[in-house]
């Protein structure tokens, strides 16, 4: 399941909700990103604010192709990404996943999967707002380069 909300949230409540319903999980594997109280640029603006904005149903299809993808490389029962929009503090979380199976291999490779996919595959436009202006968040080569090391072993 793929959901995009303004309001906070807390993965464990995640995890329960989902661990009711299916009795075979072995493993359940979950990240949290978080907004960061500095700029991308690491310089001396202190971040005040991190501002979301995405396409609704263009956003949320790319999330279900990503969490399909998952489902499809990895033997895993059940998967969630949770992702905020709108204006978010320092520290609030920002994103949400949760894998799980039967095995932990499957669920850390998938949950790592997924969130390295998001950076690239997911349209969401970042702007920060800082203590010196206002900045849109450039995508990192970094992240890019690991989508390919992922769509190469797909």
């Amino acid at each position: 399941m793929a959901i995009i909300q303004k309001e906070a949230f807390n993965v464990e409540d995640i995890v329960e909700r989902l661990r009711t319903k299916i009795s075979s999980i072995g493993a359940g594997v979950t990240f949290t990103g978080y907004v960061r109280d500095f700029n991308s640029a690491k310089t001396d603006k202190k971040l005040t604010k991190l501002h979301i904005e995405h396409y609704p149903e263009l956003t949320l299809k790319a999330l279900i192709k990503i969490e399909k993808l998952a489902h499809e490389k990895w033997d895993i029962l059940a998967t969630e990404i949770i992702h905020r929009v709108g204006d978010l503090k320092p520290s609030e979380p920002i994103v949400g996943v949760v894998v799980l199976s039967e095995h932990r291999d499957e669920a850390f490779d998938a949950c790592h999967f997924i969130i390295d996919y998001l950076k690239t595959e997911a349209p969401f436009w970042k702007k920060e707002l800082t203590s010196k202006g206002n900045y849109w968040v450039e995508k990192k080569e970094e992240d890019e380069r690991k989508t390919e090391e992922w769509r190469s072993k797909l």
